[in-house]
């Protein structure tokens, strides 16, 4: 799709809305002409992949706006994964001729896995419609445009199939696809895919009457493979409540807030509001404040940040730190969930700081930047090898085995399964701890002495 399309795609269908939304003549115009640029851009100020964080904390979206949006490896991996993806859903199933996506830093035999899950539960879904009688549309990339929601919202679904369930209810299947096995994605009213989904319901709602919303993450890393479904009523009234948090976003205003949300957030190092939690747990958990203010004759109010941080400044006695004692198992894990916001604002603010003094040149008083271990490489390795063999040297190759999904298409799956199935075995997962409102299984791990057991715990 080139640009003009979009725009007038965004612009005349939604910018009628949306200044009806605002009383501000110049804000309806500035959201009218953002809306262009960002599409020309190809990314949105209130993206569907940042509208947990910046529906948590409206100002975050354009806090942001001041940071650069540097492309991880990660990210360039999982574009690749996408790429493999919609080529072998054009090229496998709909027999489209394209060419076919090469990497040579990112391909990989997972790669191929990975991708195979989410394409044969693509083709799966549609199949499934197929029985209704009735063809379901598919939309692979599909411009979603939820703008009558979020001032100057649209993003890009990965697979978006229109059609009937074989009991003849009109239904929108958004799939999405995750390569990531950092953070397990749970579909249920997940903030991306609703907003998707209000996307897809505007775009191609008109062509049946469509009852039923269905969403699904495809994260194949993590074993995952999550749907959540709502009636198009549900969607809807969720999509008109968020309209007054995501004009606040839109205009930076509202509440910053810290949050699990916080781990994407391009402006998450400088964020005062994450400062002030991460030092505030410090301060509670491990430095006794009354005797700290009482020793500089300090009246704080101890649940307020701001003074807490400015009697502590001023004082000219030393902090005066809790009594050691040890606490129970219970009590430390009450306050796992925000160590794990301290660790990651940690992370943030090191990665920030060294960005600024290897990339910019910033002097960083009290360190300084040195260089690691470097390991040797090839530059030009044709010339390599014609170099060696001419001088005689041959024996400059390792011989190795092709990958077990090389042998399963060799073989097919089914002759694969009868002649190697029984040399074949899927190891345990690396075991991790994660909240219980994660949707995996818990494994079942036989008791041991657990620290409550092996020494007393201290009175309060």
């Amino acid at each position: 799709m080139n640009n003009k399309t979009q725009s007038e795609e965004i612009s005349e269908e939604k910018s009628e809305q949306q200044v009806q939304q605002v009383q501000q003549p110049q804000i309806a115009e500035q959201i009218i002409t953002e809306q262009l640029d960002h599409a020309n851009r190809g990314h949105a100020l209130l993206s569907a992949s940042s509208s947990k964080q910046w529906l948590n904390c409206p100002p975050s979206a354009r806090l942001q706006e001041k940071f650069p949006n540097e492309s991880s490896p990660y990210a360039r991996e999982g574009t690749f994964m996408h790429e493999v993806c919609e080529y072998k859903l054009r090229h496998n199933y709909f027999h489209e001729t394209i060419p076919k996506p090469e990497s040579e830093e990112w391909y990989s035999d997972e790669v191929e896995q990975v991708t195979d899950v989410y394409y044969e539960f693509v083709v799966g879904v549609i199949e499934e419609l197929k029985k209704s009688g009735q063809e379901p549309l598919t939309f692979i990339e599909a411009k979603l445009n939820y703008s009558h929601i979020a001032p100057s919202g649209f993003g890009t679904g990965d697979m978006v199939i229109v059609g009937k369930t074989p009991d003849g209810q009109g239904i929108i299947h958004v799939i999405d696809f995750k390569g990531g096995r950092g953070v397990f994605v749970e579909a249920a009213h997940n903030t991306q895919m609703m907003l998707y989904a209000i996307g897809a319901l505007a775009a191609y709602g008109y062509i049946w009457d469509i009852k039923i919303i269905r969403m699904t993450i495809v994260q194949p890393r993590l074993d995952n493979i999550s749907t959540f479904e709502c009636s198009r009523e549900e969607l809807e009234a969720w999509g008109e409540s968020i309209k007054p948090i995501a004009q606040m976003a839109y205009e930076g205003k509202g509440e910053q807030k810290a949050g699990d949300w916080c781990r994407f957030c391009r402006a998450k190092h400088l964020c005062k509001a994450r400062v002030q939690e991460a030092l505030a747990l410090c301060r509670e958990e491990f430095i006794d404040l009354d005797a700290t203010d009482a020793a500089n004759n300090v009246d704080v109010n101890y649940k307020n940040y701001e003074h807490s941080e400015q009697g502590t400044e001023n004082a000219t006695a030393p902090p005066v730190f809790k009594k050691p004692e040890l606490i129970s198992l219970d009590k430390l894990t009450a306050i796992l969930p925000t160590l794990s916001q301290i660790g990651s604002w940690i992370e943030a603010v090191f990665a920030y700081v060294s960005s600024e003094a290897i990339n910019h040149g910033v002097p960083i008083r009290g360190y300084k930047v040195v260089e690691g271990r470097s390991v040797r490489i090839f530059t030009d390795i044709n010339s390599v090898i014609k170099t060696a063999t001419e001088n005689g040297y041959t024996d400059i190759y390792k011989q190795q085995l092709i990958t077990l999904t090389d042998f399963e298409k060799l073989m097919g799956k089914k002759k694969f399964a009868e002649l190697l199935g029984k040399f074949v075995k899927k190891p345990q997962g690396k075991l991790s701890l994660v909240p219980e409102s994660d949707p995996r299984e818990a494994v079942k791990i036989e008791a041991k002495n657990a620290p409550d057991q092996e020494f007393d715990v201290l009175p309060d």
